[in-house]
């Protein structure tokens, strides 16, 4: 999938998402414009979500945590957030980012670095198989 097209489904996916929320979270609401530290906020509750899509864990079952961007940390140690939300077209897997943590550690998992779809540097991420973090998160089919 081209870049371009990859960043506009996982802008419809942070909609998508947010329509969930809102559904018992009216006040939630998508943050617009660039801001790393998170994609929704619920006032409701001081929730901060960061929506993440990765259609290609479709094909290859395993879901890319970056971790340092720049050789410096980022993404999963330094969110802000309270949780993921993982979208890979099919389903929306909802998750803590400490789960996240200890599925990494537990499973010792190790980073691999790597030149990402419309990046210009390299990156470091854990490619954490699906089915680890399916089997720690809440789940809604699309």
């Amino acid at each position: 999938m081209e870049f371009k097209s990859a960043l506009e489904e996982g802008f419809q996916y942070e909609i998508i998402v947010l329509n969930i929320i809102k559904k018992k979270y009216p006040l939630a609401y998508k943050i617009e414009g660039y801001f790393k530290e998170y994609d929704i906020y619920v006032p409701e509750n001081d929730i901060k979500i960061e929506v993440k899509f990765d259609k290609k864990s479709l094909v290859t079952g395993n879901l890319v945590v970056e971790i340092e961007m720049f050789n410096k940390p980022s993404a999963l140690f330094t969110t802000k957030s309270d949780y993921w939300v993982f979208c890979d077209g099919a389903e929306i897997m909802w998750i803590a980012p400490i789960k996240i943590k200890d599925i990494i550690i537990w499973n010792e998992l190790k980073a691999v670095t790597f030149i990402g779809d419309g990046d210009t540097q390299k990156k470091r991420a854990i490619l954490v198989p699906k089915y680890l973090i399916r089997n720690k998160s809440k789940i809604n089919k699309i």
